[in-house]
């Protein structure tokens, strides 16, 4: 590919030609805070004041999308921005509507290139950006028009390097909340960083964010070429940044295409998309495995429950269609991905996840396509095997069939074997103190499982602690214990569930709307340390 020809199309500017290398001229500095000083571009002589915000908006065949979303960075509460609209090489006529923007508005300006992809159309736009701030949006999303007076005023108040804030997915059926965003975002939280809340590894782009430009520039900040190029740069940033403010308003949404060519994300089963993206993988498993381990278990922790699942489809398809070619380039690709993965975060994962991994490993693809299968229309059985001690293991296809190899430790679930036990309500029947709720074994079959309830404590003479079982009734998980034939004093309720060979027991919990209120003869139920269900009772029952 020859070097990029661009093209400007500002309002009192007319048009601009020049190489690559003579867009450089712009004078920005490289490193240090960008003051809001006049800087003169070296073709036009004209002095501009460099705005609060820049927004680089890059856009590749996306006329059907592309007026929505600059009308959207149009109606910004935000003034003091400028708009950086980068043609990625578009044949379908949406730089016409870029520049009518531009010719309307001179806070829009449009720059063309061959097209390289978002990455290089990115760091073109980067070179030409003026202002203290900078931000990111894709040609067919749609920023709300509050966004990035939130995101900069929280910077200008805290002084973070980075603001980030919800996204909701536009769909055909209206917005909807994007999974990967859902939970990030609850809670606003100022000055934080991804040490401290390392469930900020799932940030992974940078267009529902601004960031302070001397921070960019400081770190050298570049987004590489190819898809996915977002990954590797929001990564760095997190991990780079003094803080980070966190909002919780949604500041982008982010568009599910229903029409014309898909987006990048949208064709993540082909197989050169894949490969681009578990490159991009390897990258992020690079740099974090030099600058923070803890951060990158966490990493490779979300490669494994989400990235590696595209991979997983793609081998599947590839199943399907015949494509051998295509098995070996996937397989190729992902082995090292999976070798890099973190020894403590592989052995916590559930039976499932470790065998399938093992199957991508060992490129057995009609083994893993079985297995997925299996995981999608049926529940494994938990057999029990040995006894000093025992262990549980999920039968999946082939557990046990020794021609294929397949280790049994890939089966074992006996660290899923957790106890379940919930509080449904605490109410009174006919003078008599009923405590509802429901308890079972996770992966046990609760059919087979037999709840015993109790009460502990030291009762009011305080001689030793007491233990006194209760009468219930049980349908299956569900139980209804009586409080009876209980002396004076404070009693905590505990359960216990026993199924396939495995005893487990807790404590139950309450929250103060499952209690009723009051007490009758002396007895009544209430909240005891940390949530802990209590039953206080006063006189003989």
């Amino acid at each position: 590919m020859g070097r990029a020809v661009l093209t400007e199309a500002r309002p009192g500017l007319g048009k601009e030609s020049a190489t690559e290398g003579q867009a450089r001229s712009w004078r920005i500095p490289k490193r240090g805070i960008l003051s809001a000083t006049e800087w003169t571009p070296s073709t036009g002589g004209l002095s501009l004041k460099a705005p609060l915000l820049s927004v680089v908006v890059p856009f590749y065949n996306v006329v059907g999308y592309i007026e929505e979303c600059l009308t959207s960075l149009a109606a910004q509460t935000l003034m003091d921005v400028e708009f950086i609209l980068i043609d990625d090489g578009s044949m379908d006529g949406g730089d016409v509507t870029a520049k009518e923007f531009a010719a309307r508005d001179s806070r829009f300006r449009v720059l063309r290139q061959d097209n390289q992809g978002p990455g290089p159309a990115r760091n073109l736009g980067i070179r030409h950006a003026t202002g203290l701030y900078l931000a990111f949006a894709d040609g067919d999303d749609v920023v709300p028009e509050t966004a990035y007076e939130l995101l900069v005023g929280s910077l200008e108040e805290t002084g973070s390097d980075i603001a980030c804030g919800g996204v909701r997915r536009i769909t055909p059926e209206g917005l909807v909340p994007s999974a990967m965003y859902a939970k990030l975002f609850r809670k606003p939280a100022r000055r934080t960083h991804i040490e401290t809340f390392p469930e900020l590894i799932r940030d992974r782009t940078v267009w529902n964010k601004v960031y302070r430009r001397s921070f960019w520039d400081e770190h050298r900040l570049e987004f590489p070429s190819g898809f996915y190029e977002d990954v590797p740069v929001a990564i760095a940033a997190h991990v780079l940044a003094s803080s980070v403010d966190i909002l919780n308003e949604v500041v982008y949404h982010w568009r599910l295409r229903d029409t014309g060519d898909a987006s990048t994300t949208q064709r993540r089963m082909e197989v050169a998309n894949v490969e681009e993206r578990v490159a991009s993988l390897r990258g992020v498993q690079g740099f974090l495995a030099e600058r923070s381990p803890q951060l990158k278990r966490e990493f490779d922790d979300m490669v494994v429950s989400w990235d590696l699942k595209f991979v997983k489809d793609a081998l599947e398809e590839a199943v399907e269609e015949g494509t051998p070619n295509d098995l070996e380039r996937l397989f190729d690709v992902v082995a090292p991905c999976i070798d890099a993965l973190d020894p403590l975060m592989v052995s916590a994962l559930p039976a499932s996840r470790r065998l399938e991994l093992y199957l991508l490993h060992q490129r057995m693809a009609p083994e893993l396509r079985e297995v997925r299968r299996f995981r999608r229309e049926e529940e494994a059985r938990v057999l029990r095997r040995g006894s000093r001690p025992p262990r549980w293991y999920a039968a999946y296809p082939f557990f046990g069939d020794r021609s294929r190899g397949i280790p049994d430790h890939l089966y074992d679930v006996t660290q899923e074997l957790i106890l379940r036990v919930h509080t449904d309500r605490v109410r009174w029947s006919g003078g008599r103190l009923l405590v509802e709720g429901q308890a079972s074994i996770k992966r046990l079959d609760e059919r087979q499982s037999r709840i015993k309830v109790w009460i502990e404590g030291k009762g009011k003479s305080g001689k030793g602690k007491s233990r006194i079982s209760l009468p219930a009734r049980q349908d299956g998980a569900r139980f209804v214990a009586e409080v009876e034939g209980v002396a004076p004093g404070r009693w905590s309720v505990h359960a216990e569930v026993s199924a396939n060979g495995m005893r487990l027991s807790s404590l139950l919990g309450a929250s103060p709307r499952q209690l009723p209120k009051g007490g009758r003869a002396g007895v009544r139920a209430a909240l005891g340390r940390d949530g802990r269900l209590v039953v206080v009772v006063q006189s003989d029952l």
